[in-house]
């Protein structure tokens, strides 16, 4: 099993006639999701290598009952498609872009928990289930289908975290990353939720670096709502004090949001924390008893 996505899973791409929609709509379907449709306004009844282009998301999923949309659409205009996706009720949302304002997040995070969809991102590399979906930019090549669930705030750590995994012989069940924007749609806890109920995830890999206070609450979470183990990883730990390290909710100031705190709240919790990324499998096999 996975969470989220699955091989039924059906796909239409906001922004698919662009530059990178075009490109990441041919690179996911290679990988096997199910793309039925694009999206970009004035091109509706054109046609990319196979996959019809509509006018509207609205108009997409009447002719193609997709249930998930990805984002490829320029910051200014993004929030406004994360709407219309919603406004289609759309059950999950991915957007890749980056660079939305956060006074315009927080109107659409409000509004897509308002009735009860998904939100992956913004500023994020979206998710794949190995096998059987890949929503993103996700280089699927690495990864490989098994049991160990993966959420991060960083891209390219869980690329790097994903590879260990895969050398190592543990596959994935689901890898979803959450975006490093200070608003996001969807944060840990409810993804190690998910987790928890999925009967094929035996271990989670959470992947947190420096800035707010997300990794702590997620480890009150583990604490008290969690069996399946859970090992984990912080990026950042070198970073200054005030200094913003790539994402913008990786800043510090005035001690909190450090890694210190953070590392001492999964400790306290129980959750084994990995100093270097090429630990994590064996992490694992400790927690999981191979």
């Amino acid at each position: 099993m996975s969470i989220l996505i699955d091989e039924n899973t059906k796909v239409i791409v906001q922004g698919a006639t662009g530059r990178d929609g075009s490109f990441h709509t041919g690179r996911m379907k290679e990988d096997g999701t199910h793309i039925v449709g694009g999206v970009t306004p004035g091109k509706g009844g054109t046609d990319l290598s196979g996959t019809p282009i509509f006018n509207s998301v609205a108009e997409a999923k009447d002719s193609t009952d997709a249930n998930a949309s990805v984002i490829f659409v320029p910051a200014r205009f993004a929030s406004l498609a994360i709407k219309e996706a919603s406004d289609a009720l759309i059950p999950l949302i991915v957007c890749i872009t980056e660079g939305i304002p956060v006074l315009d997040m927080l109107n659409i995070y409000h509004l897509v928990k308002s009735r009860n969809q998904v939100l992956i991102g913004p500023n994020c590399p979206g998710l794949i289930s190995p096998g059987k979906c890949k929503i993103g930019i996700m280089p699927a090549a690495i990864h490989k289908q098994g049991g160990i669930g993966v959420i991060s705030r960083s891209g390219t750590l869980t690329y790097e975290v994903v590879h260990a995994l895969s050398e190592a012989g543990m596959g994935q069940s689901t890898c979803i990353g959450i975006g490093g924007d200070p608003v996001i749609g969807t944060g840990y806890i409810d993804l190690l939720g998910k987790f928890e109920a999925d009967k094929s995830t035996n271990a989670v890999v959470l992947i947190g670096e420096i800035g707010g206070d997300s990794e702590e609450k997620a480890a009150q979470f583990i604490q008290s709502s969690m069996i399946t183990p859970v090992v984990a990883f912080i990026s950042g730990r070198s970073a200054p004090e005030g200094k913003r390290m790539g994402h913008a909710g990786a800043i510090i100031s005035g001690g909190f949001g450090t890694a210190e705190a953070k590392v001492k709240s999964f400790r306290s919790a129980g959750v084994e924390v990995a100093e270097t990324p090429g630990e994590i499998p064996s992490l694992i096999a400790h927690k999981i008893g191979n």
